[in-house]
């Protein structure tokens, strides 16, 4: 399923989404991929100055990868269905 993401907010709230979806623990995503519970929640919180390895090697743990695309132009009422 293609989720649309244009914050770190809503970026931390597909990882956190995915990553119970898998049945994981922050914990058991911050071993995965070599790094402390601590910066997954982070990560999931969308704080600032999260390094891009971070997100990438998250994203690819869970099994989930970046698109880059144009952004498109939207209503407010479909902008409002996006979140």
């Amino acid at each position: 399923m293609k989720q649309s993401a244009r914050t770190s907010k809503q970026i931390g709230a597909i990882i956190r989404r995915a990553r119970r979806n898998a049945g994981m623990t922050q914990a058991e995503l911050g071993a995965k991929i070599g790094l402390r519970q601590a910066t997954i929640s982070k990560l999931e919180r969308g704080e600032p100055a999260t390094r891009l390895s971070t997100l990438l090697d998250a994203l690819s743990a869970l099994g989930l990868e970046t698109i880059i695309d144009e952004r498109g132009r939207v209503s407010a009422q479909n902008l409002e269905e996006l979140f």
